[in-house]
């Protein structure tokens, strides 16, 4: 089982970023922050190709695995992350059907395939 789903584009970076936002909230979901992480890692000196990290969250799915175990909080918001890599941007996230392993006790249902599909759908949109 793979940790991500990562897919190469032909967008540009910015393109892409602003096509994930977009998808998140066709989704029904909201996105809660864009991290610049080339912006934040240069004030302090270290260069680094464009990369952002966009955080996203459905209540709903956020309340179900809270309530199944707190500690999945460690784990929320769903991120995807959008790079620059040789010259070629990514659109990558984690993929949630993972969570069982790490919480074998926790009942998830069919949560965590259900949000891998809506990710997946949405990096497959992007792209």
């Amino acid at each position: 089982m793979e940790f991500d789903y990562t897919t190469p584009t032909d967008r540009t970076f910015d393109e892409a970023v602003q096509r994930v936002q977009d998808e998140v909230a066709g989704a029904n979901m909201r996105v809660l922050h864009v991290h610049d992480v080339q912006k934040t890692l240069g004030e302090k000196g270290f260069q680094r190709e464009p990369f952002k990290i966009i955080e996203f969250c459905s209540a709903a799915y956020a309340n179900a695995f809270l309530n199944a175990d707190i500690k999945i909080g460690l784990c929320m918001p769903c991120k995807i992350n959008v790079y620059v890599k040789d010259g070629q941007t990514f659109i990558s996230g984690m993929r949630p059907i993972i969570l069982p392993q790490f919480f074998p006790e926790a009942d998830l249902g069919d949560a965590p395939q259900e949000i891998d599909r809506i990710i997946q759908n949405i990096i497959n949109n992007a792209q």
